[in-house]
């Protein structure tokens, strides 16, 4: 579905094992309900899934981020228990959190331009990777447009 995009940030395996699920899961509710998923429904899912190991959880915090039938954007964050957090502004994830909610809170602005939005997301990830020990090696970005997906590369530190 190229109207969906789940960023898991986490333990690698839990990412691969969290992978393999929501693929078999999205094949299944395809195969029954005879169309895609949208960003909320996948959203539900994803929730569900790390609900149902609460107690054993999978070391994960996913992001989901897409354009729901109306075109509107869709973004929610979880917790490793798959607590979810619906917003219209933006979501950060990992080890990088504390010093991405400050830059993403000076730079983000509502209504954004896609250009714009990649160099706003650029320099929130380039300045808080710089400044975490556990982060680095760059970063892809995404912009979901209603006309496509723009991915972008960036290279970070490499220490």
């Amino acid at each position: 579905n190229d109207r969906l995009f789940v960023g898991l940030g986490g333990l690698a395996t839990d990412v691969q094992t969290v992978d393999q699920l929501l693929k078999f899961r999205q094949n299944l509710y395809e195969l029954r309900e005879e169309r895609q998923m949208s960003p909320k429904v996948f959203s539900n899912v994803l929730s569900n899934l790390l609900y149902e190991k609460r107690f054993g959880p999978y070391f994960i915090e996913p992001v989901v981020a897409g354009l729901d039938e109306n075109n509107k954007p869709f973004l929610s964050g979880m917790d490793l228990i798959g607590a979810p957090v619906y917003t219209d502004d933006f979501v950060v994830t990992g080890t990088a959190t504390g010093n991405m909610y400050g830059m993403c809170e000076t730079l983000y602005k509502p209504d954004m331009e896609p250009e714009e939005l990649f160099e706003t997301l650029s320099q929130a990830l380039l300045a808080s990777v710089d400044r975490d020990a556990l982060s680095g090696w760059g970063a892809v970005v995404h912009v979901i447009t209603k006309d496509g997906v723009t991915s972008r590369e960036l290279k970070g530190r490499q220490d």
